[in-house]
């Protein structure tokens, strides 16, 4: 700290008359006046000291040295420099107003006069909150964050305390600083065959004696409060645990929950998990990982965590990489449930019931919805059949895409939802499902249309194809005189949709009264030559073996 000059006629000097004392305190006064102004660069202890000379109130010392302690962020962590937010407080630069002197004016240009920055982590977002009711979302299970801001975080869900977390969690760093000195110690001298330590041996005499006290079944007392904990709680907090188990297996239960929290906050931190919007962000499909587009209404617990696993045959969908394995050893399904109405070299469609399979059927609604935006529907699958194509090789039957049909549709709707995946969209497969279903309202003599409202790709889809089956239609056509009726009847496409088609096409005229259709020849010869030259995937309706439901 910079000593103070003593001035040499100042009343602390006992070696002066009173007379020059006075004259030396006004000269020296506005000499480091001037000096103040002079110098931009002064630091905060010597404008401490300078403040003190001019007999400044005390409220403004304790404003600055308020602003010296340094910042906590809110997550508890080391400061970060990505993002500053300047705090003050409204009080304190009241104050300040009214303890500066008018001499101190100038000088509030001087960097010291100005309030410190605080710096948070850029990943921490002011609206996010705890959704457990009633949690101030202080806190952390782990007990090493200040903050939670999901389930698997927050104490007061876990019916304990943030401070009862803390302890906790200094017992458990103790507990593994012990196991890691005693495994390097028993590493040293150990053997390829070694028998169990004495250590070990009463650690499992221990454990089996806990485990042997908690056969007893639990009291009347502790039912009691577990079944009013559960009446006042519900769904939003985690049952009492104690008492039924032992306590050695519930500590290992909660060394799991505090570890598993851990990894989720790292997660988060790292971006690869949403709060709020509780948004899946990929999905592992197979080999595929999936980016996915819209959001899907999976169970919370499901949700939350970014990423989700998903058993491309039975679609059963799981929450890690290890749960996916498991399932894909046991799991026996190699192709969709129902009945195969169609096949054709590796390309099949299967006929799936929302009635007889439907937990096969909501699960495929809830992963269309990840790539569709006007999709409602996802439980109520009682009422629709689900026709499934998949591609096949030695390892099963790979699903393509769906669509959705009503059982008994008073529209003559022959497509209720449709979707390729990602992995097969722009290779053909659109279309193949868009003409299977015609192909179905052919056999069951109707003319069919799509539900509306379509989705942008849908909507780019179906026009497509229209157009496609008008040309086709142009070029096999032979006579003078067109019908759209006719048109219709043969190719089973709703005439409102063969209009707007013709329309789109520049193909339809109105002349003396009446509607034309014109034969643009220059459309038909580009169709052909990009039909010829692409070979794009078609439906062989002799490989149909289907008979319409009864009831339709």
């Amino acid at each position: 700290m910079p000593r103070r000059k003593r001035n040499a006629g100042s009343s602390s000097d006992a070696t002066g008359d009173s007379d020059d004392s006075v004259e030396h305190e006004k000269t020296d006064s506005s000499q480091s006046d001037g000096n103040t102004r002079a110098n931009t660069r002064m630091t905060r202890a010597s404008l401490r000291l300078s403040q003190s000379s001019q007999d400044a109130p005390p409220d403004v010392k304790q404003v600055v040295d308020r602003d010296e302690s340094p910042p906590r962020t809110p997550t508890g962590n080391a400061q970060s420099s990505e993002s500053d937010i300047d705090v003050s407080s409204p009080s304190a630069s009241h104050d300040e107003s009214h303890a500066k002197d008018p001499s101190q004016k100038d000088s509030d240009s001087d960097p010291s006069h100005r309030p410190k920055r605080r710096r948070f982590h850029e990943s921490y977002n002011f609206n996010m909150k705890c959704p457990t009711p009633g949690c101030n979302s202080l806190g952390h299970l782990t007990g090493k964050h200040e903050r939670h801001f999901s389930i698997s975080g927050c104490p007061l869900y876990h019916n304990l305390s943030a401070d009862e977390c803390k302890v906790k969690a200094i017992d458990r760093d103790k507990q593994d600083e012990e196991r890691s000195q005693s495994q390097t110690e028993e590493s040293r001298h150990a053997t390829r065959h070694q028998a169990p330590t004495p250590r070990q041996v009463r650690y499992k005499e221990k454990v089996v004696e806990m485990r042997r006290k908690r056969d007893s079944p639990l009291a009347k007392e502790q039912k009691e409060k577990n079944m009013e904990h559960r009446q006042s709680h519900g769904t939003t907090r985690e049952p009492l645990l104690e008492n039924i188990t032992s306590e050695y297996d519930l500590e290992l239960f909660r060394k799991a929950q505090a570890r598993a929290s851990e990894d989720l906050e790292k997660l988060r931190l790292q971006g690869q998990i949403t709060e709020g919007s509780n948004m899946i962000k990929t999905i592992v499909f197979g080999r595929y990982e999936l980016d996915t587009w819209y959001h899907s209404p999976y169970p919370e617990e499901y949700a939350r965590l970014g990423r989700l696993y998903v058993c491309e045959f039975c679609l059963k969908y799981m929450k890690s990489q290890t749960i996916l394995r498991r399932h894909m050893a046991k799991c026996v399904w190699k192709h969709p449930p129902g009945d195969e109405v169609y096949r054709k070299g590796a390309i099949s469609v299967f006929e799936v019931d929302g009635k007889k399979n439907k937990i096969y059927c909501q699960n495929l609604c809830l992963l269309a919805k990840l790539f569709l935006d006007h999709k409602t529907l996802y439980y109520d699958v009682e009422p629709f059949l689900f026709y499934v194509m998949t591609e096949a090789d030695n390892t099963g039957c790979h699903l393509v895409g769906y669509f959705s049909k009503e059982k008994n549709s008073f529209l003559n709707y022959n497509v209720s939802c449709i979707l390729t995946m990602p992995q097969y969209m722009r290779q053909g497969y659109g279309k193949m499902l868009i003409d299977f279903s015609y192909l179905l309202s052919k056999v069951e003599e109707k003319v069919g249309s799509p539900e509306r409202p379509l989705s942008d790709l849908g909507l780019i889809s179906y026009r497509s194809y229209w157009k496609e089956v008008l040309l086709r239609y142009m070029y096999n056509f032979q006579g003078k005189e067109i019908s759209i009726k006719e048109i219709s009847q043969e190719t089973a496409v709703n005439p409102v949709d063969i209009v707007s088609t013709l329309q789109s096409l520049q193909m339809l005229k109105y002349w003396k009264g009446k509607h034309l259709v014109l034969k643009r020849q220059d459309l038909i010869d580009e169709w052909k030559a990009k039909e010829n030259k692409r070979g794009s995937k078609t439906i062989d309706p002799s490989s149909l073996k289907w008979t319409p439901p009864k009831g339709t």
